[in-house]
C-alpha cells in the first residue's frame, strides 16, 4: 500500500476512535501498556498538568534538555495542522511509518469489548515509540485534568502544576477546588511538585494532597528575569521560572550558558505567534488565558485595536472570553470550526458585546478576506483548533489539516 493512504488509513482509523467518546479512567491504557510490554517503564519523566501554560511550560522543557545533548521526547496535545505534532524526538515530529507501524501493532492488541479511547491509544503510541527511539527524558503533557488522564500511570522525576483555573468543567468539576483535586492528582508518593501561582484555594488543596503524599511540594512566584525567552509575553517568564525549578527538583543539571540556549531558542506555535506584517495567532481558549492574550497583546502592540476573528467550543466560556478580548477588539468576525464542539457563529454572536461591530463569515478564508479590508492588526483566537486551521491556510507547507476533538 502507499504510503500516503496507509497512512491517511491507520490516521483516519484512530480518529474513528473519538466517536467511542470521552472516558477518564486508566484501566483501559493499563491493559493496552500491559499488551504493549509496559513502555512507559523503560522510560523517564516529568510530568505536566494544569490549566493554562503547560504546553509552553512542556516546550521550555524540552528545548533546554535538548541544548544540554539530551535526547528527549515531547508528548502534547491537541496539534495544530497534522496528528504527528503530539509526538516529538528531539524536536522532530515522528513520521508517518512509525505512526503506521504503531498504530497497525496496537490494532492488533485492543479488545473490542474494552475499547480504548483516542487519547488513550495516542498515549500508548508515544510511549511505544519513545522506548524505540530509547530517549532519555520524556516532557509528558496530561490531555484532560490529570488524576484519571491516560498520561497518569507514570512515575515521575518530577510533578509540574501551571496555572490552575476554571475550564473543563463538564469533567473536571464546577469550582476551583474540585479543579485543582483533579489537576493535583498527578501527585505522587515521594516524588517533588513544584506548582507556578495558584489561587488561595487551590494552593490549599495542592497542600493537601502533597501531604498526604509525602511529596514536597514548592511554588514558583517569581518570573525568569535577565534571560531571553523565546515566546512572547511576560507571563511567558513565570512559565519559564517553572521549567527551570523543574529541572532543579528533578536532578537534571543544566549550566547557565545551555539554560540560556534553551530558553532563547524554544517554539510553541500558536501561542501570540506572528504570521507575516499583520496577523497574530493565539489558541487561547478559556477566559483566563484571553487576559493573558489581552495583556501581551498590550505589551507588544500597545493601544492599537484589532479585527478580531473568533470561533471557539460550545463547553467553553465564550462569552467571558469575548468580553475580555473587547477592550483590545474593533470589530469580530465570528467563524464555525470543523468540530462537533463548536458553536455555531450565530450562538457566539448572542454572546459579544455588543458595542462592537460583529459579523459572521462561513469560513476561515472568508474571513480572512473580510479582514484584509481594514488596516488593523489581525488577531485570530478562541481556540487551539481555529488556530490550526488559519495554520493550514496561512502556512500550507505545515500539511493538510487533520480535525480533531481531542
Amino acid at each position: 500500500m502507499e504510503l500516503n493512504t496507509a497512512y491517511t488509513t491507520a490516521v483516519d482509523w484512530l480518529f474513528g476512535t473519538q466517536q467511542k467518546g470521552l472516558k477518564l479512567g486508566l484501566d483501559n491504557v493499563r491493559r493496552l501498556l500491559s499488551a504493549l510490554g509496559e513502555p512507559q517503564k523503560a522510560l523517564r519523566f516529568i510530568h505536566v498538568a494544569g490549566t493554562n501554560g503547560k504546553g509552553s511550560v512542556c516546550a521550555m522543557l524540552d528545548s533546554i534538555c535538548r541544548a544540554t545533548g539530551m535526547k528527549t521526547g515531547l508528548f502534547t496535545s491537541p496539534h495544530l495542522v497534522r496528528f504527528n505534532e503530539r509526538i516529538q524526538v528531539n524536536g522532530i515530529q515522528i513520521d508517518d511509518e512509525a505512526i503506521i507501524r504503531g498504530i497497525h501493532h496496537i490494532k492488533s492488541l485492543i479488545n473490542e469489548e474494552r475499547h480504548p479511547t483516542f487519547f488513550e491509544i495516542t498515549t500508548a503510541l508515544a510511549f511505544d515509540h519513545f522506548r524505540r527511539q530509547k530517549v532519555e527524558l520524556v516532557v509528558l503533557e496530561t490531555g484532560l485534568g490529570g488524576r484519571l488522564d491516560a498520561t497518569n500511570v507514570v512515575d515521575p522525576l518530577v510533578a509540574v502544576l501551571t496555572s490552575i483555573d476554571l475550564d473543563h468543567q463538564k469533567w473536571l468539576g464546577h469550582s476551583l477546588p474540585e479543579i485543582a483535586a483533579e489537576k493535583g492528582g498527578i501527585i505522587k508518593p515521594g516524588v517533588p511538585v513544584v506548582s507556578g501561582p495558584q489561587f488561595a484555594e487551590v494552593r490549599r488543596v495542592l497542600e493537601r494532597i502533597a501531604t498526604e503524599r509525602s511529596a514536597a511540594l514548592s511554588y514558583v512566584e517569581l518570573p525568569v528575569q535577565d534571560l531571553f525567552v523565546g515566546l512572547t509575553g511576560s507571563y511567558q517568564r513565570t512559565n519559564a521560572a517553572i521549567a527551570v525549578q523543574a529541572l532543579r527538583k528533578a536532578g537534571i543539571k543544566v549550566n547557565p550558558e545551555t539554560l540560556k540556549e534553551g530558553l532563547a531558542n524554544v517554539q510553541w506555535p500558536g501561542r501570540f505567534q506572528r504570521v507575516g506584517e499583520r496577523i497574530i495567532l493565539d489558541g487561547a481558549h478559556n477566559p483566563a488565558a484571553s487576559k493573558c492574550l489581552v495583556e501581551t497583546w498590550t505589551e507588544c502592540v500597545g493601544q492599537q485595536r484589532a479585527t478580531i476573528i473568533f470561533g471557539g467550543l460550545r463547553d467553553k466560556d465564550l462569552g467571558g472570553m469575548a468580553s475580555t478580548l473587547s477592550c483590545i477588539a474593533k470589530r469580530f468576525l465570528i467563524v464555525p470550526l470543523h468540530s462537533q464542539r463548536a458553536a455555531s457563529p450565530a450562538e457566539i454572536q448572542s454572546i459579544i458585546p455588543r458595542h462592537l461591530p460583529i459579523a459572521q463569515c462561513n469560513s476561515p478564508e472568508q474571513a480572512l478576506d473580510f479582514a484584509n479590508h481594514f488596516a488593523d492588526p489581525i488577531l485570530v483566537t478562541g481556540s487551539l483548533f481555529l488556530v490550526g486551521e488559519f495554520l493550514a491556510i496561512l502556512q500550507p507547507d505545515k500539511g493538510v489539516l487533520q480535525v480533531s476533538d481531542q
